[in-house]
């Protein structure tokens, strides 16, 4: 389990529009990597919109946003596109950074169980280390409260 004062496992993950975002080089910025299962699903696509609707005000705290889902590079610019998506979405298509930080877990719908992503968002500071953690999230206010427990930093 990736816990708070941890410092946050880095990564390389190639990004929507092309390019790619290596955590450890955006420090000393803070960081918001929310997690989500799947793109266009109607939880992720509010979530999105939330962060996307936050944007300016999180540029303007100097907070960096980025969702990470399994998704491929062409789902997440379709996604992208047609929500008018502005945070950079990361594609994490082997799984192994949702491995590293403990979202990839077991989950069950309609009796069926199956591994996914855990619904997850963690605020990294300046430095590195882990600052917060919102496990289990659900979407109505999260983008608000990420705000504001990143300009408290």
């Amino acid at each position: 389990m990736t816990e708070i004062a941890e410092t946050a496992p880095d990564f390389t993950l190639p990004r929507d529009g092309g390019g790619e975002i290596t955590l450890s080089g955006l420090y000393p910025k803070p960081v918001v990597l929310f997690f989500y299962p799947r793109d266009d699903t109607p939880g992720c696509t509010n979530e999105a919109i939330a962060f996307t609707g936050l944007k300016s005000e999180f540029d303007a705290a100097g907070i960096a946003v980025f969702g990470i889902s399994k998704d491929t590079l062409a789902k997440h610019d379709k996604f992208r596109d047609k929500h008018g998506l502005q945070v950079a979405l990361l594609s994490d298509a082997d799984s192994d950074v949702c491995e590293r930080y403990a979202v990839w877990k077991e989950k069950s719908m309609y009796g069926k169980k199956f591994l996914g992503i855990e619904r997850t968002t963690f605020l990294i500071d300046g430095t590195g280390r882990i600052a917060r953690v919102w496990n289990k999230v659900k979407v109505p206010g999260h983008a608000e409260e990420v705000l504001e427990a990143a300009r408290a930093l």
